[in-house]
Order: C-alpha cells, then structure tokens, then sequence
C-alpha cells in the first residue's frame, strides 16, 4: 500500500510539472504570437530593430539579443540616422558591410547554428561577458543574408545542437519577411513619393493625386475641400534652436497633422514648412472645422528636442472647395486656382496675426471662363 501510494505521489508530482510546462508553453506561446503581430505591423526599421532587441529578450526569457544587418553601402545606417537613432549608440545592433563571417557560420543552407559560445562569435556579442550558449538565427529572403537574429543565455544546456526549433524556425522566417518589407519600404519612401523628413507624402505625389481627387468629385457629385497649412515662425526655430530641431518640429507636425485626417485624405508636404491637404467630401464648413481642430491640437503640441528643450509651434491655415455642381470639368488652370484660393487665405491668416484659420471660398469660374 504504501508503495502504491508513493507511485501516485511521484505520478502526481509528474503531473504537477507536465502541467505547468504547459502552461508556461502556452503562455510563451501568446506572447510570441503578440511579438508577431506587431512586427508585421511596423513599417520603418528604426521601429523594427526596436522591437526585436527589446521584445526578443521579453518573450525568450533571455540574457542577450544582437541583430546583425548586411549593410554593404552604408544605407542601413543612413535610414537609422534619418529616423533619430544613431546606430553607433547601440551595441546590440551590429551593422555588417561584409556578410562572409556569418556565411561562414551557416553554410550555403543557411542553416542556425547553436551550440557553445566561442570567441569567434564576438563579432556578435560584442560584450566583456559572453553568453555560455548561443543560437544564432539566420535571416534570409530570395536566397539573400539579409543578417542574423543573435540569442544567448548565460546558461550551458540553454542552446544545445539537436535541439527543437519550432520557436526559432518561425520566429527567423517572420522576421525576414519583416525586415524585407521593412527595406523595401524604406526604399521606396526615399526614392519615390514619399517625403523622406517627415514620412507624409511628397508635392510630386500630391500633384498626381489632386487631378485624381477632382475627377472623383466630379463623378460623385460630392465637394473636395484644399488645405494650405504653414507652421508659424519657423525660420525662427531653425535660427534658435538649430536645424536638426527645425526638422524634429517639421517630423512632429506632420505626424499630429496625419493623425487627424482620416485614411481617405490626402496630405503632402508642399515644401520648405508648409503641408497641404485634399479632404474628399468635406465641404467648405466641414473644411475650415477640419482646419480648426488641427490647428488648436498643434497650438497644444510640445515638442521635446534632443536637449530636451520643450517647444511651442502654431499653425496657419488657409481653405478652400471645390464643388462640382458649381465648376465641371475643372481644366489644369482651374486647379490651380482652386489650389490659390487656399494659399491666398493662408496669407490672410498670416497677415491677419498667424495661429489661425481663414477661408478662401468656393472656386467658381470667371465669366470669361464659364463662356
């Protein structure tokens, strides 16, 4: 009898523990697939490097993360700069011109390598204190090392050869699917429509969409609602607080502009300060109340610069409609003066004592015109 009830204790105390390593697994689980979602949810590589260093070492219990990036011209660093991290200042972020060392590491199958740490690997841990074992993951698209995703634990048995993968296989693939696109995007903004300073489209792109939006108000009847917005005294930031600042405000600004338009809107940075905006459906009221709102939620803003001064900026906006039941076809001089009657009332806006909204009316033909 007692033996029989020393079996069930020992089977019970199995029990115990197959249970809580399922719920440890299950849990490890959830929060890989939160780390997931998220990383398919960034789309520049400053906030994709982010994640990864900080959410990798979360979900994995770990005691060190590195990524390392091929970054054979230099552009890596370059859009790492642009979007405000320098990759000098993290040592978790290895950027690699040469990618020979890591084909070394995992063979033409591009196949992870864990094991014990060895010097050899202080390419990347580049640390006084190396982990005890490591995998390390590669990252690879269209048969392409794009880098390597580096785990490490202090522990001896953490990472051994023969070991499951499920984790670290779907875990590498998602994030080289992430960090393609994340590339690719980051091109792309760089090189097409997209302005590069404050991540809103550029004024080649609005030019292309404002004939688009014009000729959908035309077949829907609905009125298309121009506006010109121009940060105040900007000259005057640059001057102060310098120009890395004076791009900072611009980034800011244009983020709490985008932030309250809806995804159908249509925003551009014109040039220098200024944004402009196409609101489809928005009549002249609904505009100017549109204009109102953006303009008191700058008036609030705060922006921190990198010596932690605090900043104040306001907002001048001028507005204009387009109604297609007043003006159809609208002709490419047509436009442009439906364009000119918002920039003539930012300028009212401007003389009249700036941090405000003015209305420039609705575009109508001249008489010699609509003969």
């Amino acid at each position: 009898m007692d033996e029989l009830q020393t079996e069930l204790c020992v089977l019970e105390s199995h029990l115990k523990r197959l249970l809580d390593r399922i719920r440890q697994n299950d849990a490890k689980l959830y929060r890989f697939q939160t780390l997931e979602t998220e990383l398919f949810a960034l789309n520049s590589l400053r906030e994709l490097v982010e994640h990864v260093l900080d959410d990798t070492r979360a979900v994995f219990e770990l005691d060190f993360v590195t990524l390392t990036l091929v970054d054979r011209k230099g552009e890596l660093k370059q859009f790492l700069q642009e979007d405000g991290l320098s990759p000098d200042s993290l040592p978790e972020l290895i950027l690699i011109q040469d990618e020979r060392p890591l084909q070394l590491w995992f063979g033409r199958a591009y196949r992870p390598f864990l094991g014990s740490c060895k010097s050899k690997h202080q390419l990347v841990f580049p640390y006084a204190e190396m982990p005890a074992s490591i995998a390390l993951l590669p990252l690879v698209r269209r048969g392409e090392l794009l880098g390597s995703l580096n785990l490490g634990s202090l522990e001896n048995t953490r990472f051994t050869y023969g070991m499951a993968t499920d984790f670290l296989d779907r875990l590498r693939s998602v994030l080289s699917v992430c960090l393609e696109n994340t590339l690719n995007f980051e091109r792309l903004r760089r090189t097409s429509l997209i302005d590069t300073l404050t991540g809103v489209n550029n004024r080649r792109f609005f030019e292309q969409r404002l004939g688009e939006e014009i000729d959908r108000a035309q077949r829907t009847g609905d009125p298309l609602t121009c506006l010109f917005l121009d940060i105040d005294h900007f000259k005057k930031i640059n001057d102060t607080y310098g120009h890395q600042t004076g791009d900072l405000v611009l980034a800011e600004v244009a983020h709490e502009i985008k932030a309250m338009l809806r995804n159908n809107d249509v925003l551009a940075r014109y040039g220098g300060e200024e944004f402009v905006a196409l609101l489809s459906g928005a009549d002249l009221p609904r505009g100017v109340e549109v204009a109102e709102r953006i303009r008191s939620r700058i008036e609030k803003l705060r922006i921190i610069d990198h010596n932690h001064q605090s900043i104040s900026v306001t907002l001048s906006i001028g507005v204009s409609e387009y109604d297609p039941k007043q003006a159809s076809p609208m002709s490419e001089t047509d436009q442009q003066r439906f364009l000119e009657l918002a920039d003539q009332a930012l300028y009212l806006a401007k003389r009249s004592g700036r941090n405000r909204v003015e209305s420039g009316g609705t575009f109508t033909r001249s008489p010699e015109q609509s003969g």
